[in-house]
C-alpha cells in the first residue's frame, strides 16, 4: 500500500498537501540517475555551476509571493515577515564568492621535477535532509556549496514544508540546472533510512531532532558514509553588569521569540547579572507583551501559530512542569487570546527558574524562555555549559576581553558577542556535544561536501 506523507497546516487543521512516498524502486532509480549525472555536471567549468545555482536562487526570489503564502499555511511563520529571502541571497552571493578559493588546488610543488597538490574532488550524490522551521535556508545551506562543488544533490524535505522541495526543484530546473542532477524526493522515514544503509550517497546532511540525528547514524552504521548532523540547541545567552541593556533585551527577546521560538539557534536560557536582573526582566515583559498571537495572514500578527500542535503541547509540558517546580509566569493569558490550546500558542517568561527543570535543559523549540540571575561569570560559565547542547552562546558586555577570556571555555559551537540568532556566511556553522557534528557555511562548508584527493606526480624525463 502506498504511503502517503502529509502536510497538515498549523492555521486550520486541514490537510494542506500530501504527496505518495517514493517505493523502493523508484527511490533507486533517483540514486541511479543522480550518480549517471553527475560526472558530466563537474565537468562543467566552475563558473558555469555558479551562474546556474544563482540563477535558480534569483528564480526562487522571483516567486516570492506564492513562496511567502506556502510558508505561512505549511508552517505558520507571518506574512508579514516576507519568507527567508534575504538570508537565502546572503549566504548563496557569499558561498559562490569564496567557491573558487575554497575549491583552488592546494599546490606544495609544481616544478620539472615533481608535482604534488590536493585537489578537492566532489563526494559523487550528496542527500540534504531538510527541516521545516527555515526550510529554505536550511536547505539550500547544503544544496548550494555541494552542488557549486560539482555534485549532485537529492533532496528530501521534512513532511510539514512538503511544497519547499518541489519550489526548488522547479527554480533549479528553470535555471536551467539538469533535472537527474538535483533531484526532490518524497520519502518516509523507513525508505529514507533504506537508502542511506545501502550506501546510496557520498554524504548526508540532516538538520533536525537527536533522534533523528541517532537514527542516521545507525543507518549509516558501516558503510562509512560523511556525515553532517545538525541537532538543535539549547542556546544560552549571558547579560553582564556593564551591557547596554535595551539593545540586550531587544535582541534577546527577538531571538526567544521569532519564529514563535522555532529556531535552532533562537535564544532559550537568559543569565542576567544580578545587578541587571529585575530592570532586564521588566523590559522582557513589556517587551513580550508587545507581541500578537494570530492569523499568520494578518499583517498585524507578529506570532503565528508553532507548526504544529504537537510542538506546542510539549511547550505546555515544560512551562506547566516548572510552574509546578516553583517557577512564575510572567506573561498573563489574558493579553494573548488566541492561544487555541493547539498550534497557537501564546509566549511566555519564567522567573524562579532552576536546572531541575526541563524547560532550562532540554530543547523547547517555542515561544518560552527562563531567566536566572547570576552572581558572576563563574556562575554563568557553569550554568552555559550545563546543557547536552552545543550550538551557539550570546554575551553582552562592553569589555571585549571580558568576552574572549569567557568565550573560549564555553562549550559550543559559536559565541556571539552582542548579538544572537544569526547565521555569519563567513564563518562555519558546527556544534558539539548533543547538536552534533559537521561544518556548514563559510569555506570550510565546502570541505563538508568535498572529499580531499592527492596527486604525487614525478615528471620523468625523456632520455
Amino acid at each position: 500500500m502506498t504511503t502517503m506523507i502529509r502536510c497538515i497546516s498549523p492555521v486550520d487543521g486541514r490537510v494542506y498537501a500530501e504527496r505518495p512516498a517514493l517505493t523502493p524502486a523508484e527511490a533507486d532509480s533517483c540514486v541511479a540517475r543522480a550518480r549517471a549525472a553527475q560526472p558530466a555536471w563537474a565537468a562543467r567549468p566552475l563558473d558555469e555551476r555558479i551562474a546556474l545555482v544563482k540563477a535558480a536562487v534569483q528564480t526562487l526570489n522571483d516567486d516570492r509571493a506564492r513562496i511567502v503564502e506556502e510558508l505561512a499555511w505549511q508552517m505558520g511563520r507571518p506574512v508579514r515577515y516576507g519568507g527567508e529571502f534575504g538570508g537565502l541571497n546572503e549566504r548563496t552571493d557569499y558561498m559562490a564568492k569564496v567557491a573558487p578559493e575554497a575549491l583552488a588546488p592546494m599546490v606544495v610543488e609544481e616544478t620539472d621535477r615533481f608535482a604534488r597538490r590536493i585537489e578537492f574532488a566532489p563526494h559523487g550524490v550528496v542527500f540534504v535532509i531538510a527541516p521545516w522551521n527555515y526550510p529554505y535556508m536550511t536547505a539550500m545551506n547544503t544544496i548550494v556549496p555541494a552542488l557549486i562543488a560539482g555534485n549532485s544533490v537529492i533532496l528530501k524535505h521534512a513532511s510539514q514544508t512538503l511544497l519547499v522541495g518541489e519550489r526548488i526543484a522547479e527554480a533549479m530546473a528553470k535555471a536551467g540546472v539538469p533535472a537527474d542532477v538535483f533531484q526532490n524526493v518524497v520519502l518516509d522515514h523507513q525508505g529514507t533510512e533504506r537508502l542511506i544503509a545501502n550506501r546510496s550517497f557520498g554524504f548526508v546532511n540532516f538538520t533536525g531532532s537527536v533522534a533523528g540525528g541517532q537514527a542516521i547514524e545507525r543507518a549509516a552504521a558501516g558503510t562509512f558514509t560523511g556525515l553532517g548532523l545538525e541537532l538543535g540547541g539549547k542556546d544560552p545567552g549571558y547579560v553582564m553588569e556593564d551591557a547596554d541593556l535595551d539593545w540586550a533585551v531587544d535582541v534577546l527577546m527577538d531571538g526567544a521569540m521569532y519564529n514563535s521560538g522555532q529556531c535552532c539557534c533562537g535564544i532559550e536560557r537568559i543569565y542576567v547579572s544580578h545587578k541587571l536582573f529585575d530592570d532586564f526582566v521588566a523590559k522582557a515583559v513589556a517587551w513580550v507583551n508587545g507581541l500578537r498571537l494570530g492569523n499568520p495572514f494578518d499583517p498585524e500578527t507578529t506570532l503565528g501559530p508553532m507548526a504544529s500542535a504537537r510542538f506546542a503541547r510539549t511547550v505546555r509540558e515544560q512551562t506547566a512542569e516548572a510552574v509546578a517546580k516553583g517557577a512564575r509566569p510572567l506573561i498573563e493569558r489574558q493579553n494573548f487570546p488566541a492561544d487555541d490550546g493547539g498550534a497557537y500558542l501564546m509566549p511566555q517568561i519564567l522567573v524562579n527558574v532552576d536546572h531541575r527543570m526541563r524547560v532550562m535543559t532540554e530543547e523547547s523549540f517555542g515561544p518560552v524562555v527562563g531567566i536566572m540571575p547570576v552572581r558572576d561569570d563563574a556562575e554563568a560559565l557553569a550554568l552555559m555549559n550545563d546543557s547536552p547542547y552545543g550550538l551557539t552562546a550570546s554575551l553582552w558586555t562592553q569589555d571585549p576581553d571580558r568576552a574572549w577570556a569567557l568565550a573560549r571555555r564555553i562549550e559550543t559551537g559559536t559565541v556571539f558577542m552582542n548579538r544572537a540568532d544569526y547565521l555569519d556566511p563567513a564563518i562555519c556553522w558546527t556544534g558539539c556535544k548533543d547538536t552534533g557534528r559537521g561544518v556548514g557555511l563559510s569555506k570550510l562548508g565546502y570541505h563538508s561536501v568535498t572529499r580531499p584527493r592527492s596527486y604525487h606526480f614525478r615528471k620523468v624525463k625523456p632520455s
